[in-house]
């Protein structure tokens, strides 16, 4: 297309502030619901015992875009230490004005990205193995030096499902912000095209909230046909439908939410069961972490672990009234905390 051209809207001008305006929002919003979504998955889990030079936020970082990541030891580098407790006695520390500094005199332990390749093993896992990361690669590492942690049991990233679910949020928000819109104007107004930019600066002055709108003298109405749209409510709908995918999407990751709308107060086993999927959706990350856990530690000699971060399906101050079920519920003296099913006695109502 040639660059003195632009094409035209289906109104027919050339310049539409309110078509980039909108694209601009529907962006904004996607990018929202992805930025929290991502942020929730990359934040789930609790690595303990990691040795210093070990950065667990870019770990989770990598496996969260990228499914995999390789922990290895660089017997050359030496890194300054994130923390100054833990430490191994191989550390030598080094006063240099106010800070102390401490380096790893036998090489640093890493977690980086990989890139795979080479022949598999029996189980589908390659033995060629480059850890990389920007200005820095380490070639040469296989089955005997270096223990891959994958993000799941499909190996696959979690980024692609949070995009799926973002998708479906940001469509949701944007129509809801339009239907609540269209209660303010519904209308459709037909003009000659040379009345065009008259009839915008008067809608502007309409969606601006001004309580009075002016127009020259030479303002022809007699011109204009205005056509009500007469859109019907539905921004509450498709709030609760907003709703239900949001915790569709936590549970996926394996969060702790309440995805049924219910207006009387649910029992506890209503909400034990309603909590199975979340719990279900944990195992298979959670697992490959522990598994990796399992194979740095044997083959490194270290003590590291992974845990779930505290998440509490917090109801009636962290624990159901057991056998409560709101207008005919009947209650007992006897709470069950949802986190360990176990009941908790000297608990009133």
């Amino acid at each position: 297309m040639p660059r003195n051209k632009m094409p035209k809207n289906i109104c027919g001008a050339k310049h539409d502030y309110q078509f980039w305006d909108s694209e601009n929002k529907n962006a904004l919003t996607h990018q929202f619901y992805l930025a929290r979504l991502s942020e929730l998955a990359m934040s789930m889990f609790e690595w303990k015992n990691v040795p210093d030079t070990i950065d667990t936020r870019f770990l989770e970082y990598t496996l969260f875009y990228e499914g995999a990541a390789i922990f290895f030891k660089d017997e050359d580098l030496d890194i300054i230490g994130r923390s100054h407790t833990n430490l191994p006695e191989d550390i030598l520390v080094e006063n240099n004005g106010n800070e102390m500094h401490k380096y790893d005199t036998n090489g640093s332990y890493l977690a980086l990205q990989v890139q795979l390749g080479g022949d598999l093993d029996p189980y589908r896992v390659p033995r060629s193995r480059t850890a990389y990361s920007v200005g820095y690669q380490y070639p040469n590492l296989d089955e005997n030096n270096s223990v891959i942690i994958w993000n799941n049991m499909l190996r696959m990233p979690e980024y692609p499902r949070m995009m799926f679910y973002a998708e479906k949020l940001y469509e949701i928000d944007r129509t809801i912000e339009i239907n609540v819109k269209a209660q303010k104007t519904p209308i459709a107004i037909l003009c000659n095209e040379n009345e065009r930019l008259t009839m915008r600066n008067v809608y502007e002055q309409y969606d601006g909230n001004q309580p009075f709108i002016f127009g020259s003298k030479d303002l022809d109405l007699s011109q204009l046909t205005v056509l009500k749209t007469d859109a019907p409510y539905v921004a509450d709908k498709l709030q609760t439908l907003k709703n239900e995918i949001w915790n569709e999407a936590l549970t996926c990751l394996g969060i702790s939410n309440l995805n049924v709308q219910k207006k009387e107060r649910l029992v506890s086993d209503e909400v034990t069961r309603n909590m199975g999927g979340t719990i279900a959706s944990r195992h298979s990350r959670m697992d490959m972490r522990r598994q990796a856990c399992d194979d740095i530690n044997k083959m490194f000699g270290l003590n590291i672990e992974v845990e779930y971060r505290e998440d509490f399906r917090e109801q009636d101050d962290e624990f159901m009234i057991e056998d409560e079920s709101g207008e005919h519920g009947k209650v007992h003296s006897m709470a069950r905390d949802l986190r360990t099913n176990t009941h908790i006695k000297g608990v009133n109502a």
